[in-house]
């Protein structure tokens, strides 16, 4: 199989099955939710959408979403520009994908979901040798998506641990049931604008279980407190009540300059679209 047939069929997988830590999530938080619960149910809906679109091998949402790769920089050549263009217009023809790229001057659909700057394509020298990771992130998640500048009067958040928490649940507060809870948070303390962002996005890689949390022991306290203050707001599933209102946190920090102090915020839906292929190297 050449190299845009396996792209192609990581771009299917990755829109049709759930990754299984998300899945575990899934499926806990409805054990934690009253049975009969309007939570309960629209989780087992979910859930039932996840086993239908994995056995079908259809897209799990109608927003196939914007595409990320992070591709092992060993990998440049093999994989190029081109050739995960290729497979994004291939995708996009057999139906993993729908046509869903707009010019953001004309109105234009990019039919085959390729343009200039799509797919978004990055390549780094922190995945493992050979590897080429995807994420599809759809728009209704990217909308909830913040950015915050320390100090914030507003909240009364300092530049410290304690004001990252109130920029972060303030994150949660107003995206309520909007971008399809439950979500899952990607933070990144400090940075510039910019990469801030980026580093926010890197982390939605990282697993809900156990071995994604930070081995940073600040921010994974912070986690974890994010994760249980959140779903005690009442929010819930799609902002109609109970327990689970985010399925995961996952925090990273950057270095910043004196004068700056951000707080970044990449929301995820549940529907938390991840996944990899290894070439031989």
């Amino acid at each position: 199989m050449n190299t845009v047939e396996k792209l192609a069929g990581l771009i299917r997988e990755t829109s049709s099955s759930l990754p299984e830590d998300v899945e575990s999530a899934l499926a806990k938080a409805k054990r934690r939710e009253q049975g009969g619960s309007s939570a309960s149910v629209v989780l087992g809906t979910v859930l039932d959408n996840v086993r239908l679109a994995r056995k079908l091998g259809s897209p799990l949402c109608q927003d196939t979403g914007t595409l990320a790769f992070y591709i092992d920089a060993s990998l440049r050549r093999k994989v190029s520009p081109a050739v995960v263009k290729k497979a994004v217009a291939l995708a996009t023809t057999r139906g993993y994908l729908r046509k869903n790229c707009i010019d953001s001057v004309t109105g234009k659909s990019y039919d085959d979901n390729c343009a200039d700057g799509a797919p978004v394509i990055h390549y780094v020298d922190w995945v493992e040798k050979g590897c080429v990771w995807l994420v599809l992130k759809g728009g209704g998640s990217e909308n909830m998506s913040r950015q915050y500048s320390l100090p914030d009067s507003t909240l009364g958040a300092g530049r410290d641990i304690a004001g990252v928490r109130k920029c972060i649940l303030d994150a949660v507060v107003k995206a309520q049931g909007f971008g399809c809870a439950p979500g899952i948070l990607g933070v990144c303390i400090g940075g510039d604008r910019a990469t801030a962002y980026e580093v926010a996005k890197e982390q939605l890689l990282r697993s809900l279980d156990a071995s994604g949390e930070s081995s940073d022991s600040v921010l994974r306290r912070l986690e974890k407190s994010i994760l249980r203050e959140s779903n005690s707001l009442g929010i819930g599933p799609m902002g109609l009540g109970g327990k689970t209102t985010l399925l995961g946190v996952r925090i990273a920090s950057r270095p910043r300059v004196p004068a700056s102090f951000f707080v970044t915020v990449a929301y995820m839906c549940w529907a938390c679209r991840r996944g990899s292929l290894k070439f031989k190297v």
